[in-house]
């Protein structure tokens, strides 16, 4: 475990540069104490680290100075054969680079774990799409992953939700984000008018948004008037590189900023509730937050034994009527009485047609 550790300081310092015993004691889970007292192990075992007192001290290892003990074990080789993933690095053009870099790291690898490596491939596959998702054409991912790598403002026709549907904009991309199959472009507005006014929440993708993006789930996107917005890459119609420099704003972390944006966009997703009362089969059709909300607020119905009532999060009135109606016998409406209403006369116009 502390020979593990010692590796890991080094490579830390020598990826990262400086870094402070508190900072790595966070990277580490170890106690400041401990940092101290491998710092010392090392420095006895010749290695070239020193450290500086003060605020912005912290440790760090000679200039030029270049550690070989990066050996990995049966665990990490696994996993980096678990990570090559063949269908996104092919459609930002990196599949053949991606190829020759699993070549590289297996002919390197001594050869027990090449055999584990291997019988991780064999053995295991992602296929992140869900099985109902269609593959959408994204003729400008590869044009627009090297506009956010070499930090090109782009000019871009893109397909909104509503009208106009198709707009214009200047966006200074910030990074790339594939999820469930779908790739995100994350950038903010490139020209200060833009920055100044309004966010375009018309333009925004959701990030789990579907083929129409609903207005909340556009909204959610949007973080302020001159915040990261998100864009599906396959409703990009036209993007043409410039040569101005797309700077990233102080302290974005891709990573973070997309966690937050997930978190706002599933708080919007339901601003609004339904009281009903669900059959045993419809409670089982239940997902995500009506199902956490139906096992939080869900009682026995006093009127149908059997049945259970509870106060269900819903997105917007015609949404839920179309859910519910999709229920059928298995769930009533009680609540609010303009839903009710709503799914009362779409029943009757039904039966009318069918009479």
């Amino acid at each position: 475990m502390k020979s593990s550790r010692l590796l890991s300081i080094l490579l830390l310092l020598q990826t990262r540069g400086r870094m402070t015993a508190a900072e790595l004691a966070r990277e580490l889970e170890v106690s400041v104490r401990t940092v101290y007292r491998d710092a010392e192990a090392l420095a006895a075992a010749g290695i070239p680290l020193y450290g500086d007192a003060g605020h912005s001290g912290g440790y760090q290892l000679l200039a030029g100075y270049r550690t070989r003990l990066t050996g990995l074990s049966s665990g990490e080789a696994e996993a980096l054969f678990l990570t090559g993933m063949p269908g996104p690095a092919a459609e930002l053009g990196l599949g053949r680079a991606l190829s020759a870099a699993q070549l590289k790291l297996r002919a390197a690898l001594p050869p027990e774990l090449r055999a584990q490596a291997d019988r991780m491939r064999l053995r295991f596959h992602l296929d992140a799409p869900g099985w109902y998702a269609e593959h959408e054409e994204t003729p400008y991912l590869a044009q627009v992953a090297d506009s956010v790598w070499r930090g090109r403002v782009v000019e871009v026709r893109y397909r909104r939700w509503k009208e106009p549907r198709e707009v214009d904009r200047r966006l200074a991309p910030y990074g790339l984000v594939l999820k469930a199959g779908r790739w995100y472009l994350v950038a903010g507005p490139a020209d200060a008018a833009d920055a100044a006014g309004p966010a375009n929440a018309a333009d925004t993708a959701g990030p789990a948004d579907t083929a129409g993006p609903t207005a909340a789930a556009g909204q959610a996107a949007a973080a302020g008037p001159a915040g990261p917005r998100t864009y599906r890459v396959d409703q990009i119609l036209r993007v043409a590189e410039t040569e101005e420099v797309a700077e990233l704003p102080e302290g974005f972390d891709l990573a973070d900023h997309w966690r937050r944006a997930q978190a706002d966009f599933h708080e919007r997703l339901h601003p609004e509730e339904a009281v009903v009362r669900l059959s045993a089969r419809a409670a089982d059709r239940l997902a995500g937050a009506q199902a956490r909300a139906l096992a939080a607020t869900g009682e026995p119905d006093p009127e149908l034994p059997g049945w259970t009532r509870a106060v269900l999060p819903i997105e917007s009135p015609s949404h839920a009527e179309a859910q519910f109606l999709a229920l059928a016998a298995d769930a009533e409406v009680l609540g609010p009485p303009a839903l009710r209403a709503r799914i009362k006369a779409s029943l009757a116009a039904t039966a009318a047609r069918y009479a």
